[in-house]
């Protein structure tokens, strides 16, 4: 679906799990998320912890989304 969006010249970022497929389907902004259960959380984590972590998460989705790419391209969290 993100394809299909950005093909509408709206930029968008992917965050998964699963990687590899993001990128072989042609998605050009990839995120990699925490687990396949739970690709935007980490609930191993207390909650104060999972909030900071949800919060760098999405810094770097904003990041990943201000980067111009050409092609499928994965983005790393620090968290």
């Amino acid at each position: 679906m993100a394809k299909e969006v950005e093909r509408a010249g709206i930029p968008t970022v992917l965050i998964t799990s699963l990687s590899t497929v993001a990128l072989k389907v042609g998605a050009n902004r990839v995120l990699q998320g925490k687990r396949f259960s739970h690709p935007c959380g980490n609930p191993a984590l207390e909650a104060q912890d999972e909030q900071k972590w949800r919060l760098e998460l999405l810094r770097a989705a904003l990041r990943a989304l201000a980067t111009p790419v050409t092609k499928p391209t994965l983005f790393e969290s620090a968290a």
